[in-house]
């Protein structure tokens, strides 16, 4: 059995074919201000929308997030929303296949969020079986990616894809082949799902299901067992929120595994990321105790999102090989997961600010400079230029400190948030890629002479200039460091 935790990198190699009900979710962020005259309700001013794909399409997201590979195969109607689930799905990693069924619409979750606060959701669904011709596309479909599977999840949101037909189809089919199945069950009769390798309720479809309590460790254990017997599994793991996960197995095997969330924001699509990790790992033969394991390091980091969010191998490293998920290495970003944490950042209504420069042999002028900047958002981003932009603009000596090591620094500081190298000679990409809405830089220059300034301002952020500490420059304490060994060479 495995005992150290592997690198998520490892999972990559796997294939996972996804079957279910995929939706389009929306998100429509705004400002409340008033309540409505005409009833008792808040008024918010629309001001961005964001789509992604949601249930078994956010599956797909959390195993392509993490490198992998997977065939999504679900339904979808003959309409608007379809074309944007499958823009939403054109990511590395994912292939789509989605049925059309012109009698349904395609599944919308739409979610009204003002401020930080989620006021209200709204579902355009047909929940019903496919019609004749797409039930048969669908079964064929999963039949034939199922040859170049590692593992198959079915991901089943009620909607009507996961039904008796294509159960009976696919379960044996990849029991004969010799693919786990891998089941996000619904409804209170899990013996449909019979023949399945494990089932992942979590502690609300559990109790239903098993008709026992889950608050306890023992009462979840008794549950998971209870459905083991009665619906002719191998494994059952039930999720528990802030109670962790419970583990059981056929063969009498337990195991419970505490929450590893930090911090809890929104727990909307938790369930996709733990059954997406699960399946990962056990298609690349990490033993179940060790994929439980990776799916709740997993699960604690999404719930830190917003949204139906997903996990990088980077953040599930760090989840694993840290007691601290803000400590130092968790703060250095490269450019995908800077957006990444920007979109989670700025879901939560958080103000993002950002500066920038070599900061070689860090001194209290930075200090004054990062300081100022972080008591004028919630979030600071500090980029860094690389060695070679360093050299490049102030010769063949500098810096002093590598990139590596000025990060680490940086990133050691309480007010700094996350560290990000570029080697473009300005940071603008970086700021048309990250849009802070606040570009702050130390000197003695007016604001139309920030690098940048006209670009934050077009979308509406803010530029300030933070007043220097005069006389305090790297370079002046570069100079006196080697003023200071000149003398001492002369008197020895």
């Amino acid at each position: 059995m495995t005992h150290t935790p592997p690198d998520p990198d490892g999972l990559k190699a796997a294939r996972i074919l996804v079957v279910g009900d995929a939706m389009l979710d929306r998100f429509v962020y705004g400002d409340v201000d008033r309540i409505s005259p005409e009833a008792p309700i808040p008024v918010m001013r629309a001001a961005r929308d964001i789509v992604m794909a949601g249930g078994a399409g956010n599956v797909a997201r959390n195993i392509a997030a993490l490198g992998a590979r997977c065939v999504l195969v679900a339904l979808v109607g003959d309409d608007a929303a379809a074309q944007e689930l499958n823009d939403a799905l054109q990511v590395p990693g994912i292939e789509a296949l989605l049925v059309v069924d012109p009698e349904r619409p395609t599944a919308e979750k739409i979610r009204f969020i003002g401020g930080r606060q989620q006021l209200l959701r709204v579902d355009r669904e047909r929940v019903a079986a496919p019609g004749r011709d797409a039930q048969g596309t669908l079964i064929d479909a999963a039949l034939e990616a199922l040859d170049q599977a590692d593992a198959v999840i079915l991901s089943d949101y009620a909607k009507g894809v996961v039904n008796d037909a294509l159960l009976a189809a696919l379960i044996p089919a990849a029991a004969k082949a010799g693919k786990p199945v891998l089941v996000d069950p619904k409804g209170t009769d899990f013996t449909r799902y019979r023949g399945a390798t494990l089932l992942k309720p979590n502690r609300k479809e559990a109790t239903l299901a098993s008709g026992l309590p889950c608050g306890s460790d023992d009462e979840a254990l008794a549950a998971a067992n209870k459905l083991i017997e009665s619906c002719g599994v191998a494994h059952v793991l039930i999720t528990r929120g802030g109670g962790g996960m419970t583990l059981a197995g056929a063969d009498g095997s337990a195991l419970h595994l505490a929450t590893e969330a930090r911090e809890v924001f929104d727990v909307s699509g938790a369930g996709d990321t733990v059954i997406a990790t699960l399946a990962l790992a056990m298609a690349v033969k990490h033993d179940l105790p060790m994929a439980a394991k990776l799916a709740n390091a997993a699960a604690g980091i999404v719930v830190g999102k917003v949204g139906t969010a997903t996990v990088q191998p980077e953040e599930l490293r760090a989840a694993l090989h840290m007691p601290d998920p803000h400590g130092i290495e968790a703060k250095i970003a490269d450019l995908p997961r800077a957006k990444a944490l920007v979109a989670t950042w700025r879901g939560r209504g958080e103000r993002i600010g950002f500066t920038n420069g070599g900061f070689d042999l860090l001194h209290a002028g930075h200090l004054t400079l990062l300081s100022e900047a972080r008591s004028l958002c919630d979030r600071l981003i500090v980029a860094i230029n690389s060695d070679a932009g360093i050299r490049k603009s102030k010769g063949p000596n500098r810096p002093v400190q590598d990139q590596v090591h000025r990060a680490r620094l940086l990133a050691s500081l309480a007010f700094v948030d996350m560290v990000i190298v570029f080697d473009d000679e300005t940071p603008i990409p970086l700021l048309e890629a990250l849009r802070p809405d606040l570009l702050i830089k130390g000197g003695d220059y007016g604001l139309d002479g920030v690098v940048g300034a006209d670009l934050v301002r077009s979308y509406g952020g803010e530029v300030r200039v933070s007043a220097e500490i005069p006389g305090l420059h790297t370079s002046n304490i570069i100079a006196k460091l080697k003023a200071g060994d000149d003398i001492a060479k002369q008197k020895s």
